[in-house]
Parts: structure tokens; sequence; C-alpha cells
């Protein structure tokens, strides 16, 4: 273990996981090779308003099975919700606000719509999109005196909210039959960092400083920053294996862990991975899917009001929706809406999905915050106030993530590929020894899109070096 050279590529939330363990386990040689100039992946907890917010993930999303909750649930360091996304009204183009006895009856029919894997996914063959539209429609019948249209438009808002937490662009592409193998862990599903955000959690792992921002812990000299990597020739004559990144710069490996996200290896694997990645793992890069989801945070100098509203949903009347199609703020549809943010009283947020995101990513920050504007005052009774601070995110179009996070689309399915395919690791024949790994959340069988997956991943592959180097021990 003392001697064996590891290098991770991606200092995201696998990576960290891989090397922390590695550490406590007696490994020596472990190096981070980071692309970004700073550590956490699609981590990204920032300085901003009255104290932090997250760019990236956000929640630790339930306790019982999640391995983020058992490592931390007795350190203070996660506070449950005072108000939930289901605590949202819904306000049509119109700036009619929904009635509550219309809203909670929507809220309903919705809300039984989620399937019972077992129950109801065992023998479906298409896709969420087309089970959630069937069962809405069929199960509206039995709700007496809700307007279709007032219906349709809550449904197309619904349908977007749930692709969201899906990270796909639209329902319709997400595999129905790939939720029997998605575990959401019981209790809250929005567990928040207070104002610490999601970063605390992976200082945790490093065995972090509190009081120093600079102090890595385990880490401490051992991420690379602002070193993307070109190439990786993992089957050298010598039986190791070299890195080649985009400055030049030549780094020797026995073993490579590969956190990259799936975003990236979509895009670059044909070039990156000398030899060719295996045709299965080709296959899974090319079936499985990540979409883009991100983010407005707006600022004001005071709670946004109504200050008893803690979030609001955006109904668009068919009118409306056609007029805003042939604008240019035709990208604001896929707008789902606004909500408060834990810790910061005087911020709203607001999530952006699909190929609507991507283009907004394109545009510049002024461009955003005056269509946001618009679309505020577009939906509301009274001018809303110019917030005195405004960021968005850009996950597609920064070329070290290349989107969100992952799903089982129904692509996946038609090339009869998933996350173990992805996760596989390339080992050598002669003496199994691990060549080339694979880890992230997108190689989860069961927690995909999630931190919680990502981390377990992380230490799943260290584990198969040190079983690796274990089994080398006792047979000398």
């Amino acid at each position: 273990m003392k001697s064996a050279n590891i290098v991770i590529i991606g200092a995201g939330a696998a990576g960290i996981a891989a090397a922390t363990r590695l550490l406590e386990s007696g490994f020596e040689n472990v190096l981070l090779l980071e692309a970004e100039n700073r550590y956490g992946g699609r981590v990204n907890t920032i300085p901003f308003a009255d104290n932090v917010v997250d760019l990236g993930a956000q929640w630790c999303h339930g306790e019982k099975g999640n391995a983020i909750y058992e490592l931390v649930k007795d350190l203070d360091m996660l506070q449950r919700p005072v108000i939930t996304f289901n605590d949202y009204k819904s306000v049509r183009s119109n700036k009619e606000v929904l009635s509550e006895a219309t809203t909670n009856a929507l809220k309903s029919v919705v809300s039984n719509l989620i399937p019972s894997p077992e129950k109801d996914l065992k023998d479906f063959e298409g896709s969420l999109g087309t089970f959630y539209t069937e069962a809405f429609w069929r199960d509206l019948q039995h709700s007496a005196g809700i307007d279709k249209n007032v219906a349709r438009e809550f449904f197309e808002n619904y349908k977007k909210m749930q692709s969201s937490a899906d990270g796909a662009d639209n329902l319709f592409e997400v595999s129905a039959k790939g939720q029997l193998e998605y575990q959401e862990c019981e209790g809250d599903q929005e567990l928040n960092w207070k104002d610490k955000g999601f970063r605390s959690f992976l200082r945790l792992l490093m065995k972090a400083n509190k009081d120093n921002a600079e102090d890595l812990g385990l880490l401490n000299k051992r991420i690379q920053y602002n070193s993307r990597v070109q190439n990786i020739d993992w089957k050298n004559s010598n039986g190791g294996a070299r890195i080649r990144l985009w400055n030049g710069e030549l780094i020797e490996a026995d073993h490579i862990i590969c956190t990259v996200s799936l975003g990236v290896l979509k895009e670059m694997h044909q070039q990156m991975f000398t030899p060719a990645l295996p045709s299965a793992k080709c296959r899974a890069i090319d079936g499985l899917k990540l979409g883009t989801v991100d983010k407005f945070l707006m600022e004001f100098s005071e709670p946004f009001k109504p200050t008893d509203w803690p979030c609001f949903n955006m109904l668009w009347r068919e009118e409306d929706l056609a007029e805003l199609r042939n604008s240019d703020h035709f990208w604001l549809e896929s707008v789902i809406g606004f909500h408060r943010v834990a810790c910061q009283p005087n911020l709203l947020e607001a999530w952006i999905i699909g190929p609507h995101a991507r283009h907004m990513e394109t545009l510049l920050e002024s461009e955003v915050l005056k269509a946001l504007l618009w679309l505020l005052n577009k939906f509301f009774t009274f001018e809303v106030p110019e917030p005195v601070n405004f960021l968005r995110t850009h996950w597609y179009t920064n070329p070290n993530f290349r989107g969100s996070y992952s799903f089982r689309s129904m692509y996946t399915e038609e090339l009869r590929t998933g996350s173990w395919d992805l996760a596989t690791p390339l080992i050598d024949e002669k003496d199994g020894k691990p060549l080339l790994q694979f880890a992230g959340e997108a190689t989860h069988p069961h927690l995909y899109s999630t931190v919680h997956g990502a981390v377990e991943s992380g230490w799943r592959e260290a584990q198969h070096l040190i079983d690796y180097y274990q089994d080398k021990t006792s047979q000398t």
C-alpha cells in the first residue's frame, strides 16, 4: 500500500471519498487531479448574500440508508426544513392565483401519481412521462369542478418539477422501468446545511480544520488544481499507466480512479482513453443521460413579498405561452418557479431545466436578469423590485461538467446497459490488478444523481484497491 501510486481524476465528492478512504487505510501516494481551481465538483458552496449558497448540490436527501446523513446526524450540521416544496402557491400568467381549494385538489391528484416500483412499473415498458400522463388524466376524473385548462397548466408545471428532480430535459426520455433500480432514502428530502453549505460535509471527510478555510486536512498538498486531463494511457506495456494533461505534463500511476462527470465522458472518452474503452463501457456512456438543471439566485434588500409564500410556481395559459414562444424570452417557459432559501431571508431561488437552460447559459447575465424580472412582473400584480445581487449557474457550458446529474433514459433501456457497465473496473488479466476504475454518481446502481451515491461510489473503488493489496499480502 505504501508504494502504490494512485491518481484520482476529479476532486468532487467521489474523488474526495475515495482519496480519504485510501489514506486512512494506509496508502500514502495518492494524488487528485482537478480541472477546476477548487475542490468539490458539483458541490460548489460560495459566499453570497448573508452567508453562503450552494450552486450545485444543496440538500441532504433522506436519512435511512443515506451515508452522508449517517456520518453527520449527531454533529449539528443539518437542519430540518421549516417549509417544503409542497407548500407552493400556483400563479397563472394572467396574474390569477389559484384558490387554495383548487390547488389542494390538484396537489392531491399529483401526489398519488408517484408509482409503486414493484406494483406499477415492473411490467411497464414506456417512459415515466407516459406513465404520469395516463395516470393524471385518469385520476383527474375523480376530482369534480376543476377547469381542464387549469389542470393542464398545473400538470405541465408538475412535469417540469419532476424533470428537474430526475435531471432530465423532459419526463418522456426518462425510463419508467429505471425507477425500479433507484432507491430514495426514507426521511426528509430537504435537510439543509444551515449557513455552512454542502462544502462542510466534504471538509468533514477530509478532516479539515474548521477554523482554517485553506486547510484540507488529509488532502493537504494532494490536490493539483487546473489539471485538466487530455489522455489516459491506462494499459501501458510496463504494467502501469500514464496521464497526459492539457498543459503537457505527464504523470505516471499504478492505478487510476476516474471520477469525471458522465457529460465529460460522453464528449471526450474517444480521445481521452488509450486504448479505447471496451464496448460495454462505451455503450453505458452513450446510453446513460446527463441533463441540465440550472439555478438563479436573486438577493433583494428585504424579504420578497408576499412574505407568507414560501414557494410559487408559474402556470402558463395557452394563449400566453404561444406569445412567449414567439418572443426573445422563449426560454422562460422552462423556469419552474421560485422559492425561499433556508438561512437566507432575502433570497429567492429559481430553477430552469433542459434545452432552455442550456440556451440561458449562452446569454449575458444582464439579459438573464432582465428576462427574469419581466417574468416576475408578468405573473404579479405589483412592481417587482430590482435585486441587489444576482447570479446564475453554468453547469452545461462548463467543459469540466457538461451537465448536472444523470438518469436512466429510454435509450439506456434500448441499449440494455446501465450504471453497472460504467462502474466495472478495467483490470490486468494476468494478476487482477485494477488499472482503471470509475466512480461518481452515474456509476451507482441505486443512488445515481445524488451526492451520497457519489460518496458511496468513491468508497467502493477505494475498497477495490484495499482488497487487492490485502489479497497480495496474504499470498506472500
